[in-house]
């Protein structure tokens, strides 16, 4: 069986246009028109390798439109032509030798490049690891400063005639689930919000809403039968992170009549943000969360929104139309605490908590 002659690295440009090497650019640009509009995906689509021939359709016309790239194209195949015709030249013994070399080297240059991406995948690990613990290291040193401080401030706290004063409530620390609320409802109920894009503008009425951190799964409800486990509907759940504390504190406000509609919201950390506790203990919050209703009908604020950041303009529920807003105060600003999360970890950490829900409620 007489040796195969090599083969070339990679597909001619030229042979995929169908033109010659001393084609003009207007015939390059006529031919790739000419080929695109016959394997174009769009005219293909029963072909699974249309975009891929399109693909390199696009890349050959392009390569050939680059003088300087065409130069080193064109310096290739003349190299490549001439180790053909050497090639032709030797008998057959030393083409099979030839050809095995050649075979050797791919599967050198293929074992090396593996061994390369190898390499490169484990130093990237490698590095997000290291960049995982710097990052703990520096929360968890933050927070023992920070306790320290507190303790501090407890030794030198000024008495005067034996009577301690009292110093002002100290807000608790921020956490990542502040903004966040856990909503879940079938759907059939909701069969317009299947994605998170959806549930996102649904939602937006009540305030903005990063839509790339939102967490959403769909499973289907299992209930007995006497021949064991059956699908039921589809129920879905929802981990939604709002950019501002308020509005999620109106959805979470609205959720008597959410749920009369078929829709349970909640707040994803199980219980009402200690935020909140103590801004209801400064007065800038009136009535629990549970006896909120739904803030869509209040009038907005003169800025266009429907209710600022700032918890004293928080939508009022009395019969009596709510007085304007007071200004902010400064006694904390939230909106700058709430831009030091780090959004990529929490969207880890409410996949990792929503899937461990759906699995201790479907056992």
């Amino acid at each position: 069986m007489p040796p195969k002659t090599p083969e070339d690295p990679e597909q001619n440009p030229y042979d995929l246009l169908e033109i010659s090497q001393e084609a003009t650019e207007a015939e390059i640009r006529t031919a790739y028109r000419t080929r695109s509009l016959k394997v174009h995906p769009d005219r293909n689509r029963n072909d699974p390798n249309a975009a891929q021939k399109f693909h390199a359709l696009t890349t050959a016309s392009t390569l050939l439109l680059d003088p300087l790239r065409r130069l080193a194209l064109d310096a290739q195949l003349r190299l490549q032509a001439a180790k053909k015709q050497r090639f032709a030249s030797y008998d057959n013994k030393r083409k099979a030798m030839v050809s095995e070399l050649e075979e050797r080297e791919k599967e050198f240059k293929k074992a090396r490049m593996a061994k390369e991406q190898e390499r490169t995948a484990r130093e990237s690990e490698n590095m997000r690891i290291r960049e995982e613990g710097r990052r703990m290291r520096e929360q968890r040193e933050k927070e023992l400063e920070l306790q320290e401080l507190e303790r501090q401030c407890a030794r030198t706290k000024p008495e005067s005639n034996g009577i301690v004063e009292e110093e002002p409530l100290a807000p608790p620390p921020p956490s990542d689930l502040d903004t966040t609320i856990r909503i879940k409802y079938a759907l059939s109920s909701y069969p317009a919000l299947s994605t998170a894009s959806a549930l996102t503008a649904h939602l937006r009425r009540y305030g903005e809403i990063d839509e790339g951190t939102v967490v959403m799964s769909q499973k289907a409800k299992k209930f007995k039968k006497s021949k064991g486990l059956v699908d039921g509907e589809m129920i879905v759940t929802a981990l939604v992170p709002f950019n501002q504390l308020g509005a999620a504190f109106a959805v979470v406000s609205s959720a008597e009549s959410l749920k009369e509609r078929g829709m349970d919201v909640a707040w994803a950390g199980g219980s009402e943000p200690p935020i909140l506790g103590w801004l209801r203990e400064r007065g800038e919050l009136r009535g629990p969360a549970a006896n909120r209703a739904e803030p869509l009908l209040t009038k907005p604020t003169p800025e266009g929104t429907t209710f600022g950041s700032f918890p004293s303009s928080f939508p009022a529920l009395d019969d009596v139309a709510p007085p304007p807003p007071p200004a902010a105060k400064a006694g904390i600003d939230y909106e700058s605490l709430t831009l030091l999360r780090m959004r990529e970890a929490e969207r880890a950490r409410l996949e990792k908590e929503i899937l461990e829900t759906e699995a201790t409620e479907g056992g």
